[in-house]
């Protein structure tokens, strides 16, 4: 298995020549996600404030209040959005590694995931990861964390399924084909996640602008390691 510098030297040569093109594809989704982190804030913030003003006696019980529900459901969605684009995206950059593409189309590439055969498996994807983590969460954190990276190639898994047969797979496979291929590597994407946590710094201090950039070299290098790790791994 390449080592983190040279996924990321991966990552930048397929890079060099088309960051125009990567930043204008992750532009749609960036603004999204800046748009539900403040709409998220303000459903949160408002309705605490209320509370707390209208019960200054409870101001140290932040246990409950009323927006928590409706913080908790625009959380849900919008992590099902940032799944969709997200596969898009990195399902891009993985056939301009291959070299089955040689040029990005940044308004049509980023919508991949949105496509009618592939949309509701991404979906399924998304929601029983979430389960399963979750259930994983409720042992400990750390098993939950673990479980996380094991399952982190469902989506390249389930779209290289879909490539070869023309048909959806099954999502419980797809979930399994990532366990296993992810058996003794989970802590190599953890050190190369770890790796990039300046840059993710950099990019919150320009109130998420900076993610135009940072997505678009994250989602390469992550398709670099897919790729990567197929070519290592024997399962």
């Amino acid at each position: 298995m390449k080592t983190s510098a040279e996924l990321k030297n991966e990552a930048k040569a397929v890079l060099r020549g088309r960051w125009k093109d990567s930043v204008l594809m992750c532009l749609v989704p960036t603004l999204i996600s800046i748009a539900i982190g403040l709409i998220l804030f303000f459903l949160l913030l408002i309705p605490a404030i209320t509370f707390f003003q209208n019960n200054p006696d409870l101001l140290n019980n932040t246990a409950s209040y009323e927006g928590n529900s409706g913080g908790g459901g625009g959380s849900f969605v919008g992590g099902i959005l940032g799944a969709i684009f997200s596969a898009g995206i990195s399902w891009t950059f993985l056939d301009l590694i291959r070299g089955k593409k040689q040029e990005i189309r940044p308004f049509s590439d980023v919508f991949r995931g949105f496509a009618g055969p592939v949309v509701l498996g991404l979906i399924g994807l998304y929601v029983l990861m979430v389960i399963f983590i979750s259930l994983w969460l409720l042992l400990l954190v750390i098993p939950g964390i673990i479980k996380g990276y094991s399952y982190s190639q469902a989506y390249f898994v389930y779209y290289d399924a879909y490539e070869e047969n023309g048909v959806r797979p099954g999502l419980l496979k797809s979930i399994t084909r990532s366990r296993q291929l992810m058996k003794g590597y989970k802590g190599q994407l953890f050190l190369l996640d770890l790796s990039f946590i300046g840059w993710h710094i950099l990019a919150i201090l320009t109130f998420g602008i900076g993610y135009l950039w940072l997505t678009p070299y994250i989602s390469a290098t992550k398709a670099a390691f897919y790729e990567n790790l197929l070519k290592t791994t024997t399962v």
